[in-house]
Parts: C-alpha cells; sequence; structure tokens
C-alpha cells in the first residue's frame, strides 16, 4: 500500500507499507544490527492498561543527532541524510535558542546558547536545550498522520545538567555524548497481539528536493572484540555499603530524604550485540528490551521500568521501587511478595518516589488531572519482584510531549529526592559519570507522542568491555549491607549473560525408585478432592497405583497382592465410611496402611483413640510442624511448614499407647503417628497441598512412606 502526506512543516512524506511474514520480521534488523547503526526495540512483556507486546526496529537510518553539552551535530549518514539535513537547514536558521547553526563536511554543527540565570519555574523546560532543536524537528515533520515516523535513540543522564544544572566533580570529556538519536527511513513494526508485521518505507519532499531514488545504504561498522574474564566492579567490598551509611547521615541532617548511587560491574565480552539481545530477550524479558547500534558502541537492555509515556495529552509514568529475590518455586514466590508488601522500608521507599514523580507531572498538567491509578502494583521479572504504582496527567495546552519529558528528567528512582540535591550527591559519590545509565531509551514520535523507558538492566558494549552500572534506592531505614546484596543481584542475570551462563530451568525434586518390581498400592477414595493429587504424588515414586472408592467388599484386599493399603482424607468422620473396619481387615492381612488427614483420625480410632472438634476449624491454612525426623519424617528439618484442612483432631491425651507421635502442630494438634509394632503410620496434615510445596516436602514424604511401607 503506498500513500503520503503532508507535515506542518510542508514536507510531502510517501509512505510504503510491505506485510511480513510475522514470526521472523525481526529476524531482518537482527541479521544486519551488529554491522550498521540502528536499533531494535521490543517488549516481552504484558501488563493490562500499562504494557502489551510489540518489537519496532531499523537498520542504516539517514540521519543521527548527537548532543555534546550545548553543542551539537546533525550527520547524514547517506546521500538521503544529505537531503534531510538541508531541509533541516532553514528550520534550525530561525532558532532564537541557537547561538550557531552551520553545515558541516558531515551535515549540521551547532552551539546552544546558555541557560538564562532566572525565569518562572512553570517555564523550565521552555528553556534552550537539546530539545530546543528537537522541538524544531517536531514542527517541521508534524503530522497526525503516522505514528511510528520519528526519533529513535539514547538519551544520557548529562541532559539533566542543561535542565538543571550542577556542580560536576568530573571533567566531561570534549565529545561526551550525551544524546544520540537516529531519524530512520525505514522501519519494521511487529504486532504480537494480532500477530502480524510489516514494513514502512518513508521518501521525502520539500522545497524542490527529495529523496526518491536514492539507496537505503549505512557504512558497515566492525564491532571489537573483548577477552572474558573476571567480572570486576569500581567498588570495592563494602564500599558502597559505607556510602549506604554517608547517606543515612545526609537524610539525618535534612540534606535528602532518599539518593539512590551505583556501582559498575564489568568483564570483556567476545561475542555479538545480537547475540547479546536474544540472551537478555530470553532470560529477562521486560517492557523495555533494546538493542541500539551507535556505531562506536551498543546498548543492549532489557529495562522494567517506564520513563515517561505521552499519548496526545495524557502523560503516565510507572515508577518502581520496592525489590526483592524471586524464591525456587510459586510458594516461595508467594511468601517472597508478602514480605516485600509487608516491607514498611520498601512501601516509604515507593510513597516518596510517587510523590516526587507527582510533583513533577504537576509541573507541566492540568490543575486536578494528576492521579495515582495504582498503588504497589506488583510487577514479575526473572529474579525480583517490584513494587510498582502508576501515575497519570493531563497535560495544560502550552505542554507538549517534551514539556512532561523534561519534568521528569531523571526518574527519581534513579536519583533520588528532592532531586536535585540527590542528583548533587550522586555526582559526589559515585565513581565516575553515568553517561547512559539512569537516562532514558526509546522515541519520539513526529505526531507528538513518546514512548521511553528508563536505562537500566543494560549493558554498555565498548571497545570489546561490557558494563553494566546498577544503584539501589537508599534512605533513613536502609542496611547498608543488605543494598550493596541488591545491586548485585540486580547486576546478576546481566553479568550472567554477557558470561554465557544461561540459568537452568528450576529443578523439580525426582523421587529416587527403587530396582525391581514397582510396589502396588490400593489408594482409597473418601470421597475427597484431593485425591488425584497425593496419587500423582505416590506414582512419582515409582509405584503402581490403582485407586477404589470407600465402601467396596473387605474380601478385595485379598484379590490383588497389594504392599500398601494408602487412606485418603475426606469429609465427615471416619466412621462414615466404616474406616475401623478396613484397618482392621488390614492387620489381620499384615498389610502395610498409610493415611492422611481422615486416614489419621480412622487409625487412632480403630486403636482406641478418641476424636474431638478443634475450637475453629483449620481450613485452608498453614502451620508449623515439629517432627521426631524419624521413620517418613527421614531427611526432614525440625520444623517446617504444612497445609490443613480438618476441623475433627486426634486428641493428644487419649491416644492409644500402641501408636507414637511422630509430629505435632505449632496449636499442639497431633499431626504424625506411626504404629509402635506394625507397619502402619498416618499424617493429619496434607502432603499434597501447595502450602507443603517448600523444598517438596510432601513429595518426599512420601517418597519415605512408599520406601518403607510399601516395600518388602
Amino acid at each position: 500500500m503506498d500513500d503520503f502526506y503532508v507535515t506542518e512543516g510542508g514536507i510531502k512524506v510517501l509512505r510504503s507499507v510491505e506485510a511480513l511474514p510475522y514470526a521472523s520480521a525481526l529476524e531482518i534488523p537482527l541479521a544486519g544490527i551488529d554491522r550498521f547503526k540502528g536499533a531494535v526495540f521490543a517488549s516481552g512483556y504484558e501488563y493490562p492498561g500499562r504494557y502489551s507486546r510489540w518489537d519496532v526496529a531499523f537498520l542504516k537510518p539517514p540521519l543521527q543527532m548527537i548532543c555534546y553539552g550545548r553543542n551539537f551535530v546533525i550527520d547524514a549518514l547517506n546521500d538521503r541524510g544529505r537531503i534531510l539535513a538541508e531541509f533541516l537547514l532553514r528550520a534550525l536558521s530561525e532558532d532564537p535558542h541557537l547561538e550557531s547553526i552551520e553545515r558541516s563536511d558531515s551535515g549540521l554543527k551547532g552551539v546552544i546558547i546558555p541557560t538564562p540565570g532566572y525565569f518562572p519555574e512553570e517555564e523550565r523546560s521552555k528553556q534552550p536545550s537539546f530539545f530546543s532543536i528537537i522541538r524544531n524537528m517536531l514542527k517541521m515533520f508534524h503530522s497526525e498522520a503516522d505514528f511510528h515516523l520519528g526519533l529513535y535513540g539514547a538519551f544520557g543522564y548529562d541532559l539533566a545538567f542543561q535542565f538543571e544544572p550542577i556542580r560536576l566533580k568530573y571533567e566531561r570529556p570534549a565529545l561526551y555524548k550525551e544524546a544520540h538519536l537516529f531519524l530512520p527511513d525505514e522501519l519494521i513494526l511487529v504486532d504480537h497481539r494480532k500477530e502480524i508485521a510489516q514494513r514502512r518505507r518513508y521518501d521525502f519532499i520539500f522545497n524542490g528536493q527529495d529523496t526518491l531514488g536514492l539507496e537505503r545504504k549505512g557504512e558497515t561498522i566492525e564491532i571489537k572484540q573483548g577477552t572474558p574474564g573476571e567480572i570486576r566492579v569500581d567498588h570495592g567490598p563494602g564500599e558502597y555499603a559505607e556510602k549506604v551509611r554517608l547517606v543515612q547521615e545526609g537524610c539525618r541532617q535534612g540534606d535528602f530524604f532518599e539518593v539512590v548511587p551505583s556501582q559498575v560491574f564489568f568483564t570483556g565480552y567476545a561475542g555479538t550485540p545480537a547475540e547479546l539481545f536474544k540472551v537478555v530477550q530470553r532470560v529477562n524479558p521486560s517492557p523495555y528490551e533494546f538493542l541500539i547500534n551507535l556505531g562506536d558502541e551498543q546498548l543492549v537492555g532489557s529495562s522494567p521500568e517506564m520513563f515517561v509515556r505521552v499519548e496526545g495529552d495524557f502523560v503516565e509514568t510507572c515508577p518502581i521501587s520496592g525489590t526483592i529475590a524471586r524464591g525456587k518455586n510459586a510458594m516461595e514466590d508467594s511468601e517472597q511478595i508478602r514480605t516485600l508488601l509487608n516491607s514498611k522500608k520498601d512501601e516509604s521507599e515507593l510513597t516518596m518516589v510517587t510523590d516526587v514523580d507527582r510533583n513533577d507531572k504537576s509541573r507541566i498538567c492540568k490543575p486536578g488531572t494528576v492521579h495515582l491509578r495504582g498503588r504497589r502494583l506488583i510487577e514479575t521479572y526473572s529474579r525480583l519482584f517490584h513494587t510498582v504504582d502508576h501515575v497519570t496527567g493531563t497535560l495544560r495546552e502550552d505542554c507538549d510531549s517534551l514539556d512532561a519529558f523534561l519534568s521528569h528528567m531523571w526518574a527519581v528512582t534513579l536519583t533520588g529526592a528532592p532531586k536535585r540535591a540527590a542528583m548533587q550527591r550522586i555526582e559526589e559519590l559515585e565513581n565516575s559519570p553515568r553517561q547512559w545509565y539512569g537516562g532514558a531509551i526509546g522515541f519520539i514520535s513526529f505526531n507528538g507522542n513518546l514512548n521511553t523507558g528508563i536505562t537500566i538492566r543494560t549493558i554498555h558494549l565498548k571497545d570489546g568491555t561490557a558494563r553494566v552500572r546498577v544503584g539501589a534506592t537508599l534512605l533513613i531505614d536502609s542496611d547498608p549491607d543488605e543494598e550493596e546484596k541488591e545491586t548485585r543481584i540486580k547486576a546478576s542475570a546481566f553479568l550472567d549473560a554477557v558470561l554465557g551462563k544461561i540459568p537452568p530451568p528450576p529443578e523439580h525434586y525426582i523421587p529416587p525408585r527403587s530396582q525391581g518390581k514397582p510396589p502396588k498400592i490400593l489408594f482409597v477414595d473418601h470421597q475427597d478432592s484431593f485425591v488425584h493429587t497425593l496419587a500423582n504424588y505416590v506414582r512419582q515414586t515409582g509405584a503402581q497405583v490403582i485407586t477404589l472408592r470407600a465402601g467396596f467388599p473387605l474380601e478385595y484386599l485379598e484379590k490383588e497382592k497389594w504392599d500398601m493399603i494408602f487412606l485418603s482424607p475426606g469429609p465427615g468422620r471416619p466412621s462414615d465410611f466404616g474406616l475401623s473396619d478396613l484397618i482392621k481387615a488390614c492387620v489381620e492381612r499384615n498389610l502395610p496402611v498409610f493415611g492422611v488427614c481422615l486416614g489419621l483420625q480412622g487409625m487412632v480410632e480403630a486403636f482406641g483413640g478418641r476424636l474431638s472438634l478443634l475450637d475453629y476449624p483449620m481450613h485452608g491454612k498453614p502451620s508449623m510442624i515439629r517432627n521426631n525426623r524419624k521413620g517418613i519424617f527421614e531427611g526432614f528439618p525440625e520444623t517446617f511448614k504444612a497445609g490443613r484442612y480438618h476441623s475433627i483432631y486426634a486428641k493428644m491425651e487419649d491416644l492409644p499407647s500402641c501408636l507414637e507421635r511422630t509430629a505435632v502442630s505449632d496449636d499442639h494438634v497431633v499431626m504424625g503417628i506411626t504404629h509402635k509394632e506394625l507397619p502402619m503410620a498416618a499424617v493429619q496434615f496434607h502432603p499434597e497441598s501447595i502450602m507443603t510445596l517448600e523444598d517438596d516436602l510432601g513429595l518426599k514424604l512420601l517418597t519415605n512412606v512408599v520406601r518403607m511401607l510399601g516395600q518388602k
């Protein structure tokens, strides 16, 4: 499909759209991203109302913009770029924020005038800066007819100092990049929800000049290879923890509420950026996955945090603060989430972050439109859980997406609060300038929309070295050693990717199986809803299981050569199912018996014990269980957590003398018994419950049961 539209600045844009195979569309740019300038932006994470899965990529852009402090260049990267540079020269020549603008060997170069000394704070985002040039470009190329054409790339941390100057501790080199953006003329777009992909090509006509027929080409880049080795860090052991203490002292003095200093991990890297990007995507899917080839350096990352997103006059952010490592399984994950949500320190972190974020929006949003849409929401990533808030606002009529971007520089989650004081302390505490870390990646569409992620969880490749910079939010409640540990956890997934250490899938306990004929077990179903999970556990030990509904003739015990009888849980009382008669029949036939819940109660009654009712039912509730670590509890910790589903229990004082108590709950209820002479045992708790999943103890218990009772 071919069509055209005319921009606000009078540029005629010709657009062609070509359908591509959905499954392989992204392989087109990935095949060339190691050899040409360009970028791949993707999202491997969905969250209703916030994130959807999408990809956009390009190679061989015709134009790049680089900011070096108050100096900038607009480089034509091919003949098509030279035409575009001429388009821009006219627009930029009349910009009052530019001290100079002129042609150069590669395109254009210029100088931005200094920021005035005094002005109303409401106008800070309108002051002269690199964004003055972007504003002019947006006006020149603006059109509502296309959502994708725009500027793509990386915004460096030092850009904030054009907006909010501080005293610099480190002198920056003359060609220290503060931003590197591309204007592409060919885009690969992938919509994972609709499962469609397309290639969009653009040509431009303006003032008698055009790009029609000019080749889309780019200079070939050679990536420098490094030598992998040990991971080094720019902080010695305990150095970061000591900085935590310095920040805490500043908090006590009232200098700031929180500060987010970072440290750098680095090592040699011998692979390609595309290989690294694919690994990072696989091990750490996130809303903002990216590979940006800037030529002399590459950024490969998987950021979990939106910086700013603007659609029309709607602006939103999703500040993250509060982090905890994931557990080994779903139950441990749930405990970690509970710990995170119960943490007053993490709650305070996010509260301060969000209050500052709301202040950022209040500078550029209509009064009364800044709202907290979500509070302490859990987002799940490969190795971490985060707590996240969702904050939105409506831009004032005199503000646009660039005002929103500038007002939020930089995210309080990467700086601290108050921002200027925190950024000053960061400059003093860190061992080197941040450059890209803590800035943003993404794109500014020529229709005025903007979508950017924070530059964190990012590997900076340059001259054969891979660098990962990570920080932690420090406040008065911080634990210095834990904060240093947190930075290492955050870096681990990316350092493993650099070193080629792909984490294996979670290990699950595999019960050892005995040699020889598998035991044959009769599973008695007392009309319970957990029978098949229990039977599944027993089958995992290698046993052959046959399930019969309770009430079968007792003669059936002799029709097969059973190695063990398994008594399931069930509703009601043991007498409802004639359990005493069944157990006595098993004793007469010398059949081993194991019972769960109702099975334990039936065993107690069969040997003369008494049952009673709990004051309050334990239905779907966990308890800590203390055990004797013998017999079926061999190899167990002294105490463990297990799930309970019962209101009837065996009275401890009336336990038959032939039965030994092997486990008891923290509320002093019998949880395990074994017969002192016969091959019989039982537990009151449910080994198959998710509440007993920790360390696979439920499965390990049944493995012990089959080994000790079911094999002759």
